[in-house]
């Protein structure tokens, strides 16, 4: 025990000198080695013996991770490190790279200032790689590159030390297109990109613990020639004891990633909307721990004997035990049972954290992971955007009536750990519905009911989630009220592209300034009269108010706006959300009398407008589409490629990499359920796979009708539909 005491005081020491601090995250594509990665870490830091590194996953505690060797759940770990006589505190955020938690990964680049990309360099940079990148990049975070199973390179496809520079080269070359393509527009990032020169770019592998940079090849003198030659007659302890990973990786991150107080200058601005020039938004710039408490949460756990636990990254102040703290979203205060900071996986508590450093707190019960907790009311962080939205659904009962009251709490306690979550709790039906990221997403959760909760449960075949869009501009439509008082006209057309994407990515919404939202609109190509009436965006339809002085509309718009929202969610179709729809509102007729208009005349006159207009305009189902990668020996291919092609799919690319060919394309996520089992059978087991959600498309016409009545019975709807929808 005293010597992790002593690890704890070091930490405490060292929390109070930002410029010693890293924030960091290590993430990348399902595979390429970040927990084990981790591990080494933690081995050379002292926190974990050196001889379980790498077979331990320290950071995947739960044992549905350790069964599925994946990581699920980002894990927080902290670590001390001595690089140029200073020692630094490293607080590190292990993500999981399986594109069904890649929420998880959008909270944890929020937390930290430095990003540890890993890649495998045997499959190079992939989809999930680009994904990690960008999902740093967008937050302001500072990316470097490890690059891992090199002795994969020697061991198993036998190249010489020049075919295996080029190899890495390529590695290289490839990151930082991703990164140049990404940070060209931005004024507040220098050239991020990374380089061997630089020593920025780091190689290894850390399932055999040893690794090399350009500093460390200089230091030890070590080249790629000793390494393959060590590596090649089976000397690969000696390899560690001369040049262990942990010490390579640790420098990388004490020389190249921004301490707290040059990360926050630049990363509050991205983040943060408030007054620039308010005292709270300099305490924040200048990590002042005297300053208020400004905490962002970017994580909830559950700790079986402290109950629940927000971790997230403390911007400015000092948290201490006892402090009544707002959170935003809701009215009461919440209080700090406890502080801590985590060692290894653990959580040590301690008296105080302050700005600068990840802590993990306990007491603050109404925070969700993407909250911002503060000792005065101020303006929250911008939402943390998930770049994927839920394209899955399964329903879920308990099997035993009397659990059913537990269910629902665990659902609940569910949504609140994970934001890309959703959940539709029917008291009626006894029915629970759980949307998520895919079928793993969903495995995992009802998996970690039974077992953790003990609830017995029944689980539906999995739905796919549906979205409803027009195909054309509409006339103008008459939407009336029951008592024939009052009228809406309305028409609807297509919303472009760019604007549904910069909807979704947070780049425009109803938080901004009047003034920043038109520029947004108009830079995406709006036009400008159009954007001075923008009265409301609800998900990615936009809402225009095209009247002039019309008497009461003013005091009746609260109403107007929420029968257009119910209209949006339950689209005419099947009652599935309404996505990328531009309303206009030309004219309207009000009755005199307020009693006469009330919400149960208008809320039912613009639901009947907005679908009616929707009708008009031709809306269509549109179906979840993903990306898909089958990388597979040659002899395979046509196996792979048929595959995709038999489950309405379409074969994009085909082309070689290494030994392997790799097969592009889209497919419906309806279709890829059950993809795991008849691409193992097809390929003899030789294919690997991924897939990424790519949004939605229009579901071809000879399919609409099916699928429609379809989903209408699955709802409990009238089968037949009105006869204005005959147009497939």
């Amino acid at each position: 025990m005293g010597r992790r005491k002593k690890i704890v005081e070091q930490c405490e020491r060292l929390m109070d000198e930002p410029e010693n601090i890293r924030n960091i995250a290590i993430a990348a594509h399902v595979d390429h080695g970040k927990t084990t990665l981790t591990d080494n870490l933690l081995a050379g830091a002292g926190m974990i013996s050196d001889e379980t590194a790498g077979e331990q996953l320290a950071m995947d505690t739960e044992e549905d991770e350790q069964e599925r060797g994946i990581t699920i759940d980002a894990a927080n770990v902290s670590m001390t490190h001595e690089y140029e006589d200073t020692n630094h505190l490293v607080n590190l955020i292990d993500t999981p790279g399986h594109v069904d938690f890649g929420g998880d990964v959008t909270r944890a680049m929020r937390a930290v200032d430095g990003a540890l990309v890993v890649v495998d360099a045997v499959e190079g940079a992939m989809p999930q790689t680009e994904t990690v990148v960008r999902q740093a990049l967008r937050e302001g975070v500072k990316p470097t590159l490890f690059i891992n199973k090199v002795d994969r390179l020697i061991s198993e496809l036998q190249e010489g030390p020049q075919e295996m520079q080029e190899r890495l080269l390529d590695v290289i070359n490839d990151v930082n297109e991703l990164i140049r393509g990404m940070t060209e527009d931005r004024d507040d990032i220098d050239d991020w990109t990374v380089s061997v020169e630089d020593g920025t770019v780091a190689f290894g592998s850390a399932l055999y613990k040893w690794g090399v940079s350009m500093p460390s090849m200089q230091r030890t003198g070590i080249d790629f020639g000793d390494i393959i030659d060590l590596e090649r007659n089976d000397k690969r302890q000696e390899l560690h004891d001369r040049t262990p990973l942990a010490d390579v990786v640790l420098d990388m991150v004490a020389e190249h990633f921004p301490n707290p107080i040059e990360a926050q200058p630049r990363r509050i601005p991205t983040v943060w909307r408030g007054d620039a020039d308010s005292d709270l938004a300099h305490d924040m710039r200048d990590v002042n721990p005297d300053g208020e408490v400004v905490l962002m949460v970017t994580d909830i756990g559950v700790d079986p004997h402290a109950g629940e636990i927000a971790a997230g990254r403390v911007f400015s102040g000092t948290l201490e035990k006892g402090q009544d703290l707002h959170v935003s979203g809701t009215a009461n205060t919440n209080r700090v049972q406890s502080v801590g900071i985590y060692m290894g996986g653990e959580r040590e508590e301690v008296d105080r954290v302050p700005a600068g450093n990840i802590a993990a707190v306990t007491g603050l019960k109404d925070a969700i992971a993407g909250s911002t907790v503060s000792s005065v009311e101020m303006t929250p962080f911008e939402s943390i955007e998930h770049i994927s939205e839920p394209v899955i659904t399964k329903s879920i009962e308990a099997k035993n009536m009397d659990d059913l009251p537990k269910l629902i709490e665990t659902l609940q306690q569910v949504a609140k750990e994970d934001p890309t979550i959703q959940i539709e709790i029917n008291e009626d039906t006894g029915e629970h519905l759980v949307s998520g990221q895919g079928e793993l997403h969903l495995e995992v959760i009802t998996q970690r009911i039974e077992r953790n909760q003990g609830i017995p449960v029944i689980t539906g075949e999995p739905i796919v989630v549906y979205r409803e869009a027009p195909t054309q501009e509409s006339r103008e439509v008459e939407g009336r009220s029951p008592n024939n008082h009052n009228r809406f006209y309305i028409t609807v057309e297509p919303l472009e592209q760019d604007i549904v994407d910069a909807i979704q990515l947070g780049e425009v919404s109803m938080d901004m300034p009047e003034q920043e939202r038109r520029e947004a609109l108009q830079d995406l190509g709006m036009d400008k009269d159009t954007t001075q009436n923008v009265e409301e965006i609800h998900k990615t339809n936009v809402f225009i108010d095209d009247t002039k002085g019309i008497q009461h509309l003013n005091e009746t718009m609260e109403l107007v706006l929420e029968g257009l929202q119910g209209a949006l969610d339950n689209g005419p179709l099947a009652n599935e959300p309404v996505q990328g729809a531009l309303f206009r509102l030309h004219d309207a007729r009000l009755h005199e009398d307020a009693i006469h208009r009330g919400p149960a005349q208008v809320i039912p006159a613009v639901r009947d407008a907005v679908h009616r207009a929707l009708i008009d305009a031709q809306v269509r189902l549109l179906e979840p589409i993903q990306d898909v990668r089958i990388d597979v020996p040659s002899e395979h291919m046509g196996a792979a490629s048929g595959e995709i092609q038999g489950r309405r799919g379409r074969v994009d690319d085909m082309y070689q990499e290494g030994d392997l060919m790799v097969v592009e394309g889209i497919a419906p996520v309806e279709e890829m359920i059950g993809f795991s089992s008849d691409i193992r059978s097809a390929t003899e087991g030789r294919a690997s796979w991924n897939t990424e959600n790519a949004g939605f498309r229009v579901l071809s016409d000879n399919l609409q009708p099916e699928k429609i009545t379809e989903i209408r019975e699955r709802k409990g709807m009238k089968t037949e539909l009105p006869e204005s929808i005959d147009y497939f």
